[in-house]
Protein backbone atom coordinates (compact mmCIF):
# COMPACT_ATOMS: atom_id res chain seq x y z
CA UNK A 1 0.00 0.00 0.00
CA UNK A 2 2.94 2.39 0.40
CA UNK A 3 3.91 2.27 -3.27
CA UNK A 4 0.05 3.28 -4.45
CA UNK A 5 1.08 7.41 -4.75
CA UNK A 6 3.64 5.71 -7.45
CA UNK A 7 1.20 3.35 -9.25
CA UNK A 8 -1.41 6.38 -9.36
CA UNK A 9 1.37 8.79 -10.81
CA UNK A 10 1.76 5.97 -13.30
CA UNK A 11 -1.08 5.81 -14.70
CA UNK A 12 -1.63 9.33 -14.48
CA UNK A 13 1.50 9.79 -16.89
CA UNK A 14 -0.39 6.66 -19.33
CA UNK A 15 -3.15 8.73 -19.42
CA UNK A 16 -1.18 11.79 -20.65
CA UNK A 17 0.99 10.05 -22.61
CA UNK A 18 -1.78 8.29 -24.66
CA UNK A 19 -4.36 11.49 -24.77
CA UNK A 20 -0.92 13.49 -25.88
CA UNK A 21 -0.40 10.61 -28.65
CA UNK A 22 3.04 10.78 -27.41
CA UNK A 23 2.35 6.58 -27.76
CA UNK A 24 1.08 6.60 -31.36
CA UNK A 25 3.23 4.58 -33.50
CA UNK A 26 2.28 6.70 -36.54
CA UNK A 27 2.69 10.36 -34.59
CA UNK A 28 7.02 8.34 -33.76
CA UNK A 29 7.15 7.58 -37.51
CA UNK A 30 6.43 11.01 -38.70
CA UNK A 31 8.77 12.28 -36.11
CA UNK A 32 11.93 10.07 -37.81
CA UNK A 33 10.75 11.02 -40.90
CA UNK A 34 10.65 14.54 -40.65
CA UNK A 35 6.59 15.20 -40.98
CA UNK A 36 5.28 16.36 -37.97
CA UNK A 37 6.55 18.68 -35.45
CA UNK A 38 4.06 17.10 -32.58
CA UNK A 39 6.89 14.71 -31.03
CA UNK A 40 10.02 17.23 -31.14
CA UNK A 41 7.55 19.69 -29.08
CA UNK A 42 6.77 16.78 -26.68
CA UNK A 43 10.41 16.00 -26.54
CA UNK A 44 11.74 19.77 -26.54
CA UNK A 45 8.73 20.75 -23.60
CA UNK A 46 10.63 17.97 -21.60
CA UNK A 47 14.19 18.82 -22.48
CA UNK A 48 13.28 22.82 -21.49
CA UNK A 49 11.67 21.39 -18.50
CA UNK A 50 14.59 19.57 -17.25
CA UNK A 51 16.81 22.25 -18.11
CA UNK A 52 14.73 24.80 -15.57
CA UNK A 53 14.50 22.19 -13.33
CA UNK A 54 17.67 21.42 -13.12
CA UNK A 55 18.60 25.05 -12.62
CA UNK A 56 15.94 25.60 -9.67
CA UNK A 57 17.74 22.63 -7.73
CA UNK A 58 21.15 23.72 -8.36
CA UNK A 59 20.74 27.08 -7.50
CA UNK A 60 17.70 27.26 -4.50
CA UNK A 61 19.56 23.67 -2.95
CA UNK A 62 16.49 22.04 -2.91
CA UNK A 63 16.60 19.20 -0.60
CA UNK A 64 15.18 15.86 -1.11
CA UNK A 65 11.68 14.60 0.36
CA UNK A 66 14.33 13.13 3.46
CA UNK A 67 15.80 16.09 3.93
CA UNK A 68 19.02 15.40 2.46
CA UNK A 69 20.51 18.44 -0.35
CA UNK A 70 19.84 17.23 -3.70
CA UNK A 71 23.29 16.83 -5.14
CA UNK A 72 23.75 16.63 -9.43
CA UNK A 73 26.85 15.23 -10.49
CA UNK A 74 28.61 16.24 -13.54
CA UNK A 75 28.24 14.92 -16.77
CA UNK A 76 31.74 13.05 -17.99
CA UNK A 77 32.70 14.80 -21.15
CA UNK A 78 32.91 12.72 -24.30
CA UNK A 79 31.15 12.77 -27.37
CA UNK A 80 31.80 9.10 -28.94
CA UNK A 81 29.97 7.31 -26.32
CA UNK A 82 27.26 9.93 -26.31
CA UNK A 83 26.89 9.62 -30.16
CA UNK A 84 27.30 5.58 -29.83
CA UNK A 85 24.58 5.29 -27.23
CA UNK A 86 22.22 7.50 -28.75
CA UNK A 87 21.77 5.77 -31.98
CA UNK A 88 21.60 2.67 -30.70
CA UNK A 89 18.80 3.92 -28.35
CA UNK A 90 17.58 5.84 -31.82
CA UNK A 91 17.53 2.70 -33.49
CA UNK A 92 16.19 0.37 -31.36
CA UNK A 93 13.05 2.86 -30.71
CA UNK A 94 12.55 3.45 -34.15
CA UNK A 95 12.71 -0.22 -34.58
CA UNK A 96 10.13 -0.91 -31.86
CA UNK A 97 8.35 1.47 -32.21
CA UNK A 98 8.33 3.35 -28.75
CA UNK A 99 10.91 3.88 -26.49
CA UNK A 100 11.22 2.42 -22.66
CA UNK A 101 8.58 4.49 -21.50
CA UNK A 102 5.84 4.05 -23.81
CA UNK A 103 6.63 0.21 -24.21
CA UNK A 104 4.39 -0.81 -21.29
CA UNK A 105 1.62 1.99 -22.22
CA UNK A 106 1.15 0.46 -24.94
CA UNK A 107 0.49 -3.18 -23.67
CA UNK A 108 -1.74 -1.14 -21.49
CA UNK A 109 -3.57 0.00 -24.70
CA UNK A 110 -4.06 -3.44 -25.69
CA UNK A 111 -1.14 -3.23 -28.22
CA UNK A 112 0.39 -6.83 -27.36
CA UNK A 113 2.99 -7.44 -30.14
CA UNK A 114 4.79 -4.87 -27.21
CA UNK A 115 5.39 -7.78 -25.09
CA UNK A 116 8.24 -8.91 -27.76
CA UNK A 117 9.48 -5.71 -27.92
CA UNK A 118 9.75 -5.23 -24.04
CA UNK A 119 11.44 -9.26 -23.73
CA UNK A 120 13.83 -7.75 -26.29
CA UNK A 121 14.78 -5.00 -24.80
CA UNK A 122 15.23 -7.15 -21.21
CA UNK A 123 17.75 -9.14 -22.63
CA UNK A 124 19.52 -6.17 -24.47
CA UNK A 125 19.45 -4.53 -20.86
CA UNK A 126 20.97 -8.31 -19.71
CA UNK A 127 23.48 -8.66 -21.98
CA UNK A 128 24.60 -4.77 -21.52
CA UNK A 129 25.12 -5.78 -17.97
CA UNK A 130 27.35 -8.68 -18.79
CA UNK A 131 29.28 -6.84 -21.15
CA UNK A 132 29.19 -3.16 -19.09
CA UNK A 133 33.03 -3.82 -17.54
CA UNK A 134 34.72 -4.71 -21.01
CA UNK A 135 33.23 -1.42 -22.94
CA UNK A 136 34.85 1.76 -22.79
CA UNK A 137 32.69 3.90 -20.72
Amino acid sequence: MKFIKFLIVGILFGIILVKSEAVSWYRIFEMFKFQSFHMYGIIGSAVGLGIISIYIIKKTKIKSITGTEIKIPAKNKGFVNYLLGGSIFGLGWALGGACPGPMYILVGTGVFSMLIVITAATLGTFVYGLLKNKLPH
